[in-house]
């Protein structure tokens, strides 16, 4: 629904409807109806069809309570984005529903400004949402707009596509590992990784490029491993992944053997996209990355069987135990 309503409330002069005309509410662009009533109110556009995602943030399990809340809020949305990115859709638009122990300006403006900073960046229009008191919760829907033909689904993978990921792998997961007192990392290093964790960027440029040269995608939200075993269950295909031609940062490449291969195999939130296409389309997908700014790595190929096969670049095996990310198995 697009009324926001049932708002924490609290002694400041900040009440349900004057948080939403603050800093959620804009007049409409894209939307035949925006915020304010109950419902929003979009035109189909010719030739394309809507691809919807959802996704919930909720604090002490995705983010730390002493995030900046500007930091938040981008993250909220650039992780919906990523979801665009990696079915090949132009956002279009997004709801908001927001759980709030208590309602502070201090805190809602920067939020809102570091989220809509981002939806304005790729042309997304908040048109609604829900407001409540309780846990901090942040849950976002997106929509956004693809060819039917063009989507770049999960069970369109093809054996002896190319295995593709874009930026670099395992960032995230090396910030993690110091607020899990795993490791430790020099300040100026942690500060890189920590972005990359709380600020991640949409690959939705790519996404959209990728449309009529990739077969499938997904984006690295829970892993490696766990991600890719998604496109692979879903096309009835398995993999082979070369692990010394993951793509990894300079201070993941100082990091010892052991965990830079956890990072990169099972660390996730670093919202990259891996994706799938035909050996004929290598020259096109290389092409991409000097425009888009982005480093494209080729890391592997899909056959006829099941699993995921690893080994160096000499074709040797390489052992490897760890797991995927699972919200509901995960100890922390």
């Amino acid at each position: 629904m697009t009324e926001f309503h049932h708002a924490a409330q609290t002694d400041a002069p900040l009440s349900e409807f004057g948080l939403i005309r603050r800093y959620f509410t804009r007049p409409a662009r894209d939307a035949v109806l925006g915020v304010g009533d109950d419902c929003a109110l979009l035109s189909p556009r010719v030739g394309q069809v809507l691809a919807i995602s959802t996704d919930m943030l909720v604090s002490g399990r995705h983010f730390f309570a002493d995030v900046a809340p500007a930091h938040l809020g981008h993250k909220a949305l650039a992780v919906n984005l990523s979801d665009l990115a990696a079915m090949g859709a132009e956002p279009r638009a997004f709801t908001l529903a927001l759980a709030l122990p208590e309602a502070r300006a201090e805190w809602l403006a920067p939020l809102a400004q570091g989220m809509l900073a981002l939806a304005d960046a790729h042309g997304c229009e908040l048109i609604g949402g829900d407001t409540t008191k309780g846990p901090l919760t942040l849950s976002i829907t997106v929509m956004g707009d693809v060819p039917a033909a063009q989507a770049l689904r999960r069970d369109a993978a093809q054996a002896g596509d190319d295995l593709w990921v874009s930026g670099t792998l395992g960032d995230a997961r090396l910030a993690l590992g110091v607020f899990w007192q795993e490791w430790s990392l020099a300040p100026e290093a942690f500060a890189a990784m920590r972005a990359r964790m709380e600020t991640p960027t949409p690959r939705v440029a790519l996404g959209m490029a990728l449309r009529g040269l990739a077969h499938a995608a997904l984006d690295v939200s829970d892993g490696l491993l766990g991600d890719l075993g998604h496109i692979l269950a879903a096309s009835g295909l398995g993999a082979t992944l070369d692990v010394d031609a993951l793509p990894r940062s300079a201070v993941m490449a100082e990091q010892p053997p052991e965990r830079q291969l956890q990072c990169l195999l099972t660390g996730g939130d670093d919202y990259e996209l891996c994706f799938t296409a035909p050996r004929t389309a290598r020259a096109a997908i290389a092409a991409l990355s000097g425009p888009l700014g982005l480093p494209l790595t080729r890391i592997g190929y899909l056959e006829r069987g099941t699993g995921i096969r690893l080994q160096d670049h000499a074709g040797a095996p390489v052992a490897f135990t760890g797991h995927a990310f699972d919200h509901f198995a995960s100890e922390r």
